[in-house]
């Protein structure tokens, strides 16, 4: 990819509804995009578990279970990755859907972010570290991390907690990841900060953009999702001619709405070798040798 290679990307802070059919949720999808297209983004994030607003339709018994409102979404999730499809081929973008119980062979559900290329291809990439309530739902563990080739560059998907976890976001760096999208939902501001701070770190180890798409306010209708702290944000490296601060845009704490901010991706490949500090290639000098990394699958979305 010669040349300039500046991605516009648009970060969701999410407000989940309940809404009464999947046709709103599909609408309100539509406008979403609509609006961070219409702004010439390029890439949108969506959260982890917005998907949970595919509960509300079946009804408030269904919703205000937690089993029966897994099994609701991952129901629905087909009709909803066909929207997303339909939505990234007539916007020409890239989507990454909001993440959501997906229900595998075996019975059990791995929570699962959708990922769509205008050029109709699209992927998944399973949550690979459970936090203690994942745990406690039943959800299992996904097995591969992945770097998604795509007419924008090469991209990584690290769900929230997965985010806190170096090796994981490095496997991807190694295989090519130039932009790390971390959905995120967190219940209590610390939680919150800890997602930025991860993100901020693992743009700095990896020299790589980094992008926190949180779900935003409350929605007590729901047992997953019930309270929600975050902002978006969009990171990179601390870098002088990049970013002071590391920060290119980011949103007020609980403000729904886009945040978006244009990524300069061959500047970032030119800090390797040219930046202040060489953290990307200076991971193997750490003492005792760069530690073993989990392999990381290529899927081409192209």
């Amino acid at each position: 990819m010669a040349g300039a290679r500046t991605v516009r990307i648009a970060a969701a802070a999410y407000p989940l509804d309940a809404l009464p059919t999947l046709g709103a949720v599909e609408d309100k999808i539509a406008r979403w995009v609509a609006e961070a297209a219409g702004d010439g983004a390029e890439l949108l994030v969506f959260p982890e578990y917005a998907a949970m607003e595919l509960a509300a339709p079946a009804g408030e018994a269904v919703s205000a279970d937690l089993q029966a409102s897994l099994a609701a979404v991952s129901d629905a999730l087909p009709r909803m990755d066909a929207v997303h499809a339909e939505l990234a081929t007539r916007h020409h973008i890239h989507i990454l859907a909001g993440s959501g119980p997906r229900r595998g062979p075996n019975g059990r559900y791995r929570n699962t972010a959708r990922f769509f290329a205008p050029s109709g291809k699209s992927g998944a990439q399973d949550k690979l570290v459970r936090t203690p309530f994942e745990h406690d739902w039943g959800l299992e563990p996904g097995e591969t991390a992945k770097v998604f080739e795509t007419a924008l560059g090469r991209i990584g998907i690290a769900i929230c907690y997965d985010s806190e976890f170096p090796l994981i976001v490095r496997a991807m760096v190694e295989a090519g990841a130039e932009i790390i999208l971390i959905p995120a939902c967190t219940e209590f501001v610390s939680g919150y900060h800890r997602v930025r701070t991860a993100a901020l770190a693992r743009a700095l180890e990896g020299t790589c953009a980094t992008v926190v798409s949180p779900t935003v306010g409350d929605s007590t209708w729901s047992p997953a999702i019930d309270f929600n702290k975050g902002a978006a944000g969009i990171y990179v490296p601390a870098e002088a001619g990049i970013s002071d601060m590391g920060v290119l845009a980011e949103g007020a704490l609980n403000a729904p709405g886009w945040v978006q901010a244009s990524v300069d991706l061959a500047a970032l490949a030119r800090l390797a070798d040219s930046g202040e500090m060489r953290n990307r290639a200076d991971w193997s000098r750490q003492p005792g040798g760069a530690p073993a990394l989990p392999a990381a699958e290529a899927v081409s979305l192209l």
